[in-house]
């Protein structure tokens, strides 16, 4: 939605934008310049995630060859945290913008479209004869309530559909910033530490236009923390309910920010499920990851969220530095006795911004800087205590001990889930398994 957002401030200023979603069609890369010289853009972004950054840089590459005299950016999460490396990495890439995009990216706009100094712009790094230069930092939006709605008009939202079913899903991002200090975590280093919430009218409006239009009422908030302020999650709710809104939604929240009160208030709004970050079963590796929780507000976060009638999701982070093998077995059947309905294991992984990356890179516990690999399901990174080879074992014993007990596969035929837990959780692993047997990883 970072796209979609970034193209409703530029349209609200009177210039004419499109997004392409290339996974969504599936593009690959001979098709690019086809769709670009179509389009024949004057300025062309390109977002990009850690996982997907070489591929962005060879999009940024191809967009350029074919539109040499285009402007071409980048943004998101890997340019904030590499900067420099990014842009050495392709010279295509003229600008880069540092952190929430939306009004560098207008300001950056204007400047171009008025021969001004980039020097100005505040948040991007740039391209000064032969050296790069950082402009002053941006400062984080204060009022998001001041953002438009996110431009869906400009996506191919019929594509986007809910997990088991053919209805739209609508991405709300209610909130921004996070105060707290998990070493895997970036998020607050990408919208900081003070928590930014918009009002819970302005939310509520957002829901209510897209079930209007796209005849859906799947919803999905996803902020890191959207119960965070309990009294606007109340507020949210009541808006709800009060506009009559017949909408299925799904957030997210920290175990020690939540109570049986909230899950019930939540709950009669129309929240199906909420996805918890239990992260680990051993107190010892909770403190390690600088979590901030108890092993014990995990066991009853679960337990009211279900007593409220929600469905559980519960992340688990595995093979943080410092942990023992014997330790994340105590994490997986820490997982199977809280019994969420659907859990998701990661590999630790050093994603470049967190304090996991600089540990990793300081004590040389970096396997590949291969940004392809940092899926959170491949080891990038050893420790002290487990090898590339028994990383690999632990998130596969992880993920078939849990989704492989006969209750749980049960609970998917009982929900009509089967199918995706064949291919999506379960097809992945066997395939790996079979092409390692093969010889091809």
């Amino acid at each position: 939605m970072g796209l979609a957002y970034l193209a409703a401030v530029l349209e609200q200023h009177g210039y004419k934008v499109e997004i392409l979603d290339a996974p969504a069609f599936q593009l690959t890369y001979e098709k690019i310049p086809a769709e670009v010289e179509r389009r024949k853009p004057d300025i062309v972004g390109v977002t990009a995630t850690t996982a997907v950054a070489p591929s962005a840089l060879k999009t940024a590459q191809m967009v350029k060859e074919a539109a040499p005299e285009a402007l071409v950016i980048m943004g998101g999460p890997h340019i904030t945290f590499l900067p420099e490396e990014t842009m050495k990495a392709e010279p295509s890439i003229q600008i880069g913008v540092i952190g929430e995009g939306e009004y560098t990216l207008l300001d950056l706009v204007k400047t171009w479209e008025e021969n001004g100094n980039l020097r100005e712009v505040k948040g991007v790094i740039y391209r000064e004869n032969g050296s790069l230069k950082y402009s002053e930092p941006r400062p984080l939006i204060e009022n998001l309530d001041e953002l438009p709605f996110p431009a869906r008009h400009l996506l191919p939202m019929e594509r986007y559909k809910v997990f088991g079913k053919h209805e739209t899903l609508g991405l709300v991002f209610t909130s921004r910033g996070c105060p707290f200090n998990c070493t895997f975590c970036s998020s607050s280093l990408i919208f900081g530490k003070r928590f930014r919430a918009r009002s819970p009218k302005n939310v509520v409006d957002e829901v209510e236009e897209f079930i209007e239009q796209y005849k859906s009422n799947h919803v999905e908030f996803v902020d890191d923390l959207f119960i965070f302020d309990k009294k606007r999650v109340k507020e949210i709710c009541r808006e709800l309910k009060e506009r009559g809104l017949d909408v299925l939604w799904v957030c997210s929240a920290r175990v020690d920010t939540v109570d049986g009160e909230i899950f019930k208030e939540i709950r009669d709004a129309g929240c199906v499920m909420v996805y918890l970050g239990v992260e680990s079963g051993v107190q010892r590796v909770l403190n390690l990851m600088r979590k901030g929780i108890k092993v014990e507000q995990s066991v009853r976060a679960v337990k009211l969220a279900k007593e409220a009638g929600l469905q559980v999701v519960a992340s688990f982070v595995l093979g943080i530095p410092g942990e023992t093998w014997e330790e994340a077995m105590e994490t997986i059947r820490f997982a199977k006795k809280l019994d969420p309905d659907f859990v998701q294991f990661s590999l630790a992984t050093p994603f470049p911004g967190t304090e996991l990356y600089r540990v990793a890179k300081e004590e040389g516990l970096l396997l590949t800087e291969d940004w392809t690999k940092y899926t959170v399901l491949k080891p990038v990174m050893r420790t002290e205590e487990l090898s590339e080879e028994r990383l690999r074992k632990l998130i596969k014993k992880a993920y078939f001990d849990f989704y492989l007990q006969p209750h749980v596969i049960w609970r998917y035929i009982r929900r009509g889930y089967a199918k995706e837990l064949l291919v999506n959780v379960m097809g992945k692993y066997f395939w790996q398994y079979f092409k390692s047997k093969l010889g091809f990883q």
